[in-house]
């Protein structure tokens, strides 16, 4: 995976990172009562408002936006991977929990649950893969040594 497209996933999974966990943190009611938004009730379906649980889902959230904003800017893709990891470690429980809560649920919670738990699982499990691989610098010598001499 090019650096490029590394930093346009770990700004995706910034993005939603602080989208949700700003909701959550710093307007837990409204969280718990509205999210994901759009007339949609995904949480207060779910059990009793507890504002710590949310304010932590909020937290959360809030640090794994951080460290896909800090891996964006190092040069090193074994951030984005670090990264990648703590999303899917996240991401896989997070899912299979709702996942099994979807009886009951309109088709397009459904569909939403799993778009939305889904691709930031995804995103995860991609952005753990390899970056490119560097020319080993014996042969960018030889290689550069063949190009002064021809």
């Amino acid at each position: 995976m090019s650096i490029k497209l590394r930093r346009i996933l770990l700004g995706v999974t910034a993005a939603i990172g602080t989208f949700v966990g700003l909701w959550a943190a710093a307007w837990p009611a409204s969280f718990y009562d509205a999210f994901p938004g759009l007339g949609r009730m995904w949480i207060a379906v779910d059990g009793p408002f507890n504002e710590h649980l949310i304010r932590d889902v909020g937290a959360l959230y809030l640090a794994l936006a951080a460290a896909s904003v800090a891996a964006t800017f190092t040069r090193s893709p074994e951030s984005g991977r670090v990264v990648g990891v703590a999303w899917t470690v996240f991401g896989l429980p997070h899912l299979i929990y709702h996942a099994a809560q979807f009886g009951g649920m309109p088709l397009i919670d459904v569909i939403g649950n799993i778009i939305g738990l889904g691709g930031s699982l995804l995103l995860g499990v991609v952005l753990i893969l390899p970056g490119p691989r560097a020319a080993h610098p014996q042969s960018t010598r030889i290689d550069n040594e063949k190009e002064t001499t021809t």
